[in-house]
C-alpha cells in the first residue's frame, strides 16, 4: 500500500503588496496552524519517507514546519517548480515520478489544483482545501506510476479548524 498524503500550504499574508506572489510569506495563523497540523500528523501517521514542496515561499515554510513536527530532515525536502499553482495532471505526474522504496509521500501545494485531484480521487468531493488541511489517500498500487482514482481510498482528512475526534 501506498500513501499519499496532501498538504496545502499554510495561511500566507498579503501585508506586503509589493510582493510577488511567490514571495508571500506565512501570515501569523499559517504560523501557528503549520506546527498544528504537523503535530497533528505525527500523532496519526504517516510520516512520510518523501517531501515534495513547491518552491514558494509559504509553501517551503509549510513543508519545513510540519516536517519539523515529524522528525523528518528539512533537508530532504524536494522543491519541485512544478507544483507552483499545478493542475490536478501535474501534481500527479510529480506522484507518478516517486521512486521506489517511498511508502508514504507528502506533496505540499496550492489550491485550487490540490483540491481538484483531491475531488479526483476515491469519492471525495470537497469544494475546499482549507490553508493548512491535509487529506491521505491510501493506493492498492505496486508503485507510485501505477496510482489511480480507482485504486484510490480516503484514509482521512484534517484541517486546522476541524475538532479532534
Amino acid at each position: 500500500m501506498l500513501q499519499l498524503i496532501l498538504l496545502r500550504h499554510g495561511k500566507s499574508s498579503w501585508d506586503d503588496a509589493r510582493l510577488d506572489d511567490f514571495d508571500r510569506p506565512l501570515a501569523p495563523r499559517g504560523l501557528r496552524n503549520v506546527p498544528e497540523m504537523g503535530r497533528r500528523l505525527a500523532r496519526r501517521g504517516p510520516v512520510p519517507g518523501l517531501v515534495v514542496s513547491s518552491p514558494a515561499v509559504r509553501a517551503l515554510a509549510t513543508a519545513r514546519g510540519v516536517a519539523r513536527e515529524v522528525g523528518y530532515r528539512e533537508d530532504r525536502i524536494r522543491e519541485a517548480p512544478e507544483l507552483y499553482l499545478a493542475t490536478p495532471d501535474e501534481i500527479l505526474a510529480v506522484v507518478h515520478a516517486t521512486p521506489a522504496g517511498v511508502d508514504a509521500l507528502m506533496v505540499v501545494g496550492h489550491n485550487p489544483g490540490l483540491t481538484e485531484l483531491a475531488n479526483r480521487l476515491d469519492d471525495i468531493r470537497l469544494d475546499n482545501m482549507p490553508t493548512a488541511a491535509m487529506l491521505c489517500v491510501e493506493f492498492d498500487a505496486a508503485s507510485w506510476a501505477d496510482i489511480r482514482p480507482a485504486n484510490a481510498e480516503l484514509c482521512w482528512f484534517d484541517y486546522p479548524k476541524k475538532q479532534p475526534g
